[in-house]
C-alpha cells in the first residue's frame, strides 16, 4: 500500500511516496480502517521539515479519517462501514492530562495516517460526526479538538462571553465557529483585510488588522468598553502573549495553544498578576473530549472551513502552501 514518509533529517524535498506492507486484519480489540483524508497542522509541518526530529521513514500526519473495514474480537463500539476519525493522543482516554510529549502521537512518535490502511486499537479512533465527509472529519483530530477543549472543556464558554481569536488558521477559525454557536461575541485578528472580511462572513463581530494596529491589545479593550475579553485563543506564543495579556479581562482565561512566533520569550509577569488571569497551556485533548465534541457536531450548525485540498501524493506541495501562510481555515489531503 502507499504511504507518504519523510526521510531523515527531514525537509519537504525529503517526503516521498513509499510502499508499505498491508497492516492485515484486526486482532482482539482492534479495527482495520481504510483511510481517505487528513489535514495539515503546524505540528505536522514541524515533523515534515525536521524540527521535531522524527524517525527516518516516519509515516506523516496526525489527523486521519476513513471507514472501518473490519473489527476484531471484543470490539463493540464500531462496526464495518462506520466512519471514524483518529485521536491525537491515542493513549489519553480520559481524565487530567498526563502525557508531556509526542512520543505516542501519530505522525511523530509513531506512524501517522498519510497511508491507505491502518490496523490499530479501536480506542485510537472515535466515530466521525454524522453527515461529515472524510475530509471534514479529518480536521477535527488536532485543530477542532484543540479549540473545543480550550473554550468548552477548560474555559466553560457560555452565552455572552467575548472571545479573541488570533489569526485565521485552523484552530482560530474553529474557535470563531464554536464561540458563535455558543452565543458569544468574537473579535479576530489578521494581517489580511480579505481574511478579515471572510471572518466577518462567518460571524466575527469585530476584526483587527494587527499590522495596521500593532497595539491591538489596547484596541481590544476599546472594543469591550475597557473590560477586556473573557477568552484569548493564543496561537502566537511569545511574540503575541504581551498583547494577549493586555487584551484579557481581569480574571479572564488565556488559552496558550501555539508557538508560531517562537518557543520562548519574556512574559510581562506583573501585568499577568494584575489581570489575575488564567494562562493555561494545552495540547489537543483526550478521546473522551473528542467524543463529546463529535456529539456536539452531530447536532449540526458547524461545518469545517477547508481552504484547499491536495492529493496524497501532493503532500509536499500541501506543506509548501501551508508555509506560505495564505490559507484560511484548514488545508486538506484526500485520497
Amino acid at each position: 500500500m502507499k504511504a507518504m514518509v519523510v526521510r531523515a533529517p527531514g525537509g519537504l524535498d525529503r517526503i516521498e511516496c513509499a510502499e508499505r506492507p498491508d497492516p492485515g486484519p484486526p486482532g482482539p480489540g482492534a479495527i482495520r480502517v481504510a483511510l481517505h483524508a487528513s489535514s495539515l497542522n503546524f505540528h505536522d509541518l514541524g515533523v515534515a521539515t525536521g524540527g521535531m526530529r522524527a524517525a527516518d521513514g516516519r509515516v506523516l500526519m496526525a489527523d486521519g479519517a476513513g471507514v472501518v473495514e473490519a473489527v476484531g474480537e471484543g470490539v463493540t463500539e464500531f462496526a464495518p462501514g462506520d466512519n471514524v476519525v483518529s485521536c491525537f493522543f491515542p493513549d489519553w482516554q480520559d481524565g487530567a492530562p498526563t502525557i508531556p510529549d509526542f512520543s505516542r502521537t501519530p505522525g511523530d512518535g509513531i506512524d501517522g495516517f498519510a497511508q491507505e490502511f491502518v490496523t490499530l486499537p479501536a480506542t485510537a479512533f472515535t466515530h466521525a460526526p454524522r453527515g461529515f465527509t472524510h475530509l471534514e472529519a479529518a480536521t477535527l483530530t488536532t485543530a477542532g479538538l484543540t479549540a473545543w477543549r480550550a473554550l468548552v472543556e477548560d474555559g466553560g464558554l457560555k452565552p455572552g462571553d467575548t472571545v479573541l481569536a488570533l489569526g485565521t488558521g485552523g484552530v482560530s477559525i474553529f474557535a470563531l465557529q464554536l464561540a458563535k454557536l455558543a452565543g458569544a461575541r468574537v473579535i479576530i485578528t489578521s494581517s489580511s483585510g480579505e481574511k478579515l472580511e471572510r471572518a466577518r462572513d462567518l460571524g466575527a463581530d469585530e476584526t483587527i488588522n494587527y499590522r495596521e494596529t500593532p497595539e491591538w491589545g489596547a484596541r481590544v479593550r476599546e472594543l469591550t468598553g475597557g473590560r477586556g475579553v473573557d477568552h484569548v485563543v493564543e496561537v502566537g506564543g511569545p511574540g503575541t502573549l504581551p498583547q494577549s495579556i493586555g487584551a484579557v479581562r481581569v480574571g479572564g482565561h488565556i488559552h496558550l495553544i501555539g508557538v508560531l512566533t517562537g518557543r520562548g520569550g519574556e512574559v510581562p509577569t506583573a501585568l499577568l498578576m494584575a489581570k489575575q488571569a488564567r494562562l493555561q497551556g494545552l495540547i489537543v485533548g483526550s478521546r473522551r473530549q473528542q467524543r463529546d465534541f463529535v456529539r456536539a457536531l452531530d447536532g449540526g450548525g458547524l461545518r469545517p472551513v477547508i481552504d484547499r485540498v491536495f492529493a496524497l501524493e501532493e503532500l509536499s506541495e500541501a506543506f509548501r502552501h501551508q508555509e506560505g501562510a495564505g490559507h484560511f481555515g484548514k488545508i486538506g489531503v484526500e485520497w
